[in-house]
């Protein structure tokens, strides 16, 4: 589905990403771990284009994708969510939904505002609700929206574009504890055929959610496994996890 292979970047002397390289399974949950400046959301802006690498490869369905933009790139299927809300606060949740997947069909209409009543549109608007758990908000105002649920509609938005691969960074970021249970299922409940690549700092959500773990640092890859090796391999725990595993 998604492989990279030694992708790198440098800003004049400085090397961000250093031969970064996996290959991300259909339907996969690979989970992207590494300490602050690990590179990580480096990593994530080469993926969708944001970033020009220095050198290397990604492939997506075994075709290069480096010399596409963004859009070109969203339109193949690879699709983002912010750890920063990019909402229109004047609309409500089921006009910002309608947007997104208006413009993801190609039936973008701002000024008439005939994308909220186009059929497809409104059916993906109530599919991705339900998988955010916002189908009881569809008419909220978003300015009047909690915080969690503005990073729940963040998702929605990056839904609505019907990604087969959707890169999530830092989705709980800002989040309090009483919101972390919500966004465990919100993650387990994304359809079981999308393929999700997360930047997450919550240890229990990555190992809960995970079939895969990478581990940055410095920015190279240093372990890759499965969040039960990911807890005992003593390299990880040196560079980034801690002896905090233990009480994991």
């Amino acid at each position: 589905m998604l492989e990279v292979k030694n992708l790198s970047k440098a800003f004049g002397g400085i090397r961000v990403t250093r031969d970064v390289s996996f290959k991300v399974e259909p339907g996969e949950r690979r989970v992207i771990l590494g300490p602050n400046g690990a590179g990580k959301t480096t990593l994530f802006n080469l993926l969708v284009g944001a970033l020009k690498p220095s050198g290397g490869d990604i492939l997506l369905d075994n075709e290069s994708i480096v010399g596409l933009s963004v859009s070109q790139r969203a339109r193949r299927g690879l699709s983002r969510s912010y750890q920063k809300n990019n909402l229109f606060e004047d609309l409500t949740v089921r006009e910002n939904l309608a947007l997104a997947a208006a413009s993801a069909q190609g039936k973008f209409a701002w000024m008439s505002r005939d994308s909220f009543r186009d059929k497809s549109v409104l059916e993906t608007v109530e599919e991705v609700a339900e998988h955010v758990a916002l189908a009881d908000h569809l008419d909220m105002q978003v300015r009047s929206a909690s915080y969690g649920s503005r990073r729940q509609l963040e998702v929605g938005l990056a839904l609505a574009t019907k990604p087969r691969v959707l890169l999530m960074d830092e989705p709980t970021s800002g989040v309090g504890p009483s919101m972390i249970d919500g966004f465990h299922r919100l993650l387990q409940g994304l359809p079981k055929e999308l393929t999700v690549l997360i930047i997450e700092h919550d240890m229990d959500l990555a190992f809960d959610v995970a079939d895969r773990i990478t581990v940055l640092n410095f920015g190279e890859v240093v372990f890759e496994g499965t969040s039960g090796e990911t807890r005992g391999n003593p390299i990880v725990r040196e560079i980034y996890l801690g002896e905090g595993l233990e009480d994991a």
